[in-house]
């Protein structure tokens, strides 16, 4: 089926009360693992690419994958751009087909978050593509873009509401504990600033930096607004692990479809735990 905007999945998962999980994609076995799991899982989908997967495969290629993908599966897929950094990336995004973009301006003051976050949504929804913004500054890493701990800075309630009111961005990425990469303890997400947000929002809410937060945790972020849920890292561990383990058995193997194939497979099952553990399996 044809690629749908985020804002068509959101309103279902909204109704429903589960999010629905963003997956990040680098090639060609990523974006089939992803869509696998969803077709076993039967559950909407959002496959979502960083500044780096674009540096890496090509705007075209990426656009290209996922469209394919999306037209031999009847569930609903949705092509999102991960952490856009400014206009003029959004725009390339936007005349390449993505039917969701993200905003990051979480490293500029309110003001200008606001102005350019408010500028995208000018452009996108006439085409009938959605936006997400940020507000609060996530720590770790994605790709080349860096947040310390001295850095990160928690999403505040009333500072989210005046965004949301003046962007009508479609769904708000917060910063409420996690962070991007591999965590060194387990995160403690702040629950009762997370129920604030959305009080006082009442948007659909996106966690990033997902990856290795416990599965009780995430329901209990769902329960509380969050409708979006970004997985990266759990994949590329889960890929790149039966990677190791397939060329450590089999050195002499010079058919690469032998060692990916089997890398594909493992993505595709965390992504299907993921999906069961959002509360999207079976809502497409």
């Amino acid at each position: 089926m044809p690629l749908v905007s985020l804002r068509e999945v959101l309103k279902k998962a909204e109704e429903g009360s589960y999010a629905v999980g963003a997956f990040n994609c680098n090639n060609m076995e990523i974006v089939q693992a992803i869509v696998e799991a969803a077709e076993a899982e039967k559950a909407p989908v959002i496959i979502q690419a960083s500044q780096g997967a674009l540096k890496y495969a090509g705007l075209n290629y990426i656009v290209s994958l996922v469209r394919a993908a999306a037209e031999s599966t009847r569930v609903p897929v949705v092509l999102h751009l991960d952490h856009g950094t400014d206009r003029e990336q959004v725009l390339k995004a936007l005349r390449a087909g993505f039917t969701s973009v993200m905003l990051d301006g979480s490293k500029f003051p309110l003001e200008e978050n606001i102005a350019i976050t408010r500028q995208v949504v000018e452009i996108a929804r006439p085409m009938g593509v959605s936006v997400e913004g940020e507000l609060g500054r996530i720590m770790g890493t994605e790709d080349h873009i860096q947040v310390s701990s001295y850095e990160a800075t928690f999403t505040d309630p009333e500072e989210a509401q005046r965004f949301v009111r003046e962007t009508g961005v479609d769904a708000l990425a917060v910063a409420v504990g996690t962070a991007h990469g591999v965590y060194k303890g387990e995160p403690r997400l702040d629950f009762e600033r997370l129920k604030k947000i959305r009080e006082r929002t009442q948007i659909p809410l996106v966690l990033h930096g997902s990856s290795g937060v416990p599965d009780e945790a995430l329901r209990q972020a769902i329960s509380l607004g969050v409708r979006k849920v970004n997985i990266d890292t759990d994949i590329r561990i889960a890929f790149l692990k039966k990677v190791r383990e397939e060329l450590s058995s089999r050195p002499e193997e010079i058919d690469p479809r032998k060692i990916l194939g089997p890398a594909r497979e493992a993505a595709r099952e965390v992504i299907r735990h993921k999906m069961r553990v959002f509360g999207c399996a079976g809502k497409a």
